[in-house]
């Protein structure tokens, strides 16, 4: 795996911008507000996609094409509970592109990743983070550079993903969010996997001081997230259809072919 997955030591200078060597895509699906993240490397045109979903995964595709991208892999911070994964469908909308998840995860995929594995595109690279708690397989992945984070659920603008299902635990939780991603640079960037009120993006320092969640003690948070009484996720029995029983006997559960 890390000779498939190898980091890129150099620190570079990258945001995202036009005039930047990073180039950076952020799209929305509405229904479950998910946001899905498009990195590629402008002098190389390598590319990875971070967290695709099944009914955008043609408008994800056809844009790495408008803009010249091969797109290396479709990533997963975890399984989500509110959507199917576009990594399936996109493995066969561009030839090449390989399916990547957490190992813990349980789920099927091309290439399966641990706390500490590197995804590299060009010259750029994601650090792998794990960052359990809203489920057992989630991850983070950080840039090299440590500019910009991808927090997948754990971490949400003023906000972080629930641990009522799914092997959820809220001091997992807090602590991955505290020892993983409160110790980047303040002013690294943090793109989540869903924003719920219209934010786009925040940073370390923002939600190292604002979060009313997570600037609590332990067991407050723990109590907040004990009581939050949450519908279930609109698109859950279609998403966890062929493994949610496997969780509900204490096994990892399976996506089976949807990564």
């Amino acid at each position: 795996m890390a000779a498939v997955l190898r980091v890129a030591r150099r620190q570079l200078s990258q945001r995202g911008g036009s005039g930047a060597p990073i180039l950076l895509r952020q799209m929305f699906e509405p229904v479950s507000c998910t946001y899905t993240y498009l990195l590629g490397d402008r002098e190389s045109r390598e590319a990875v996609l971070i967290d695709p979903v099944l009914e955008t995964a043609p408008r994800d595709a056809q844009l790495i094409k408008e803009l010249g991208l091969r797109l290396l892999y479709a990533v997963n911070t975890h399984c989500h509970a509110d959507h199917i994964t576009g990594s399936g469908l996109l493995r066969s909308l561009l030839p090449g592109c390989q399916s990547v998840i957490s190992r813990l995860s349980g789920a099927q995929a091309d290439l399966h990743i641990e706390d500490g594995d590197s995804i590299r595109f060009g010259r750029f690279a994601l650090e792998t983070r794990a960052s359990p708690g809203h489920t057992p397989g989630c991850v983070t992945f950080v840039l090299n550079d440590h500019s910009m984070a991808f927090t997948g659920d754990a971490l949400l603008i003023r906000g972080c993903g629930r641990t009522d299902f799914q092997q959820g635990c809220a001091k997992t939780l807090y602590h991955s969010v505290h020892e993983k991603i409160f110790t980047l640079p303040g002013d690294c960037l943090i793109y989540p996997a869903h924003d719920y009120h219209g934010f786009t993006v925040s940073t370390v320092e923002e939600e190292r001081t604002l979060n009313p969640r997570l600037t609590r003690s332990c067991e407050e948070f723990v109590k907040i997230m004990d009581n939050l009484n949450l519908p279930k996720p609109q698109q859950i029995g279609e998403q966890l259809g062929t493994w949610a029983p496997r969780y509900e006997r204490g096994g990892t559960g399976s996506l089976d072919s949807r990564i």
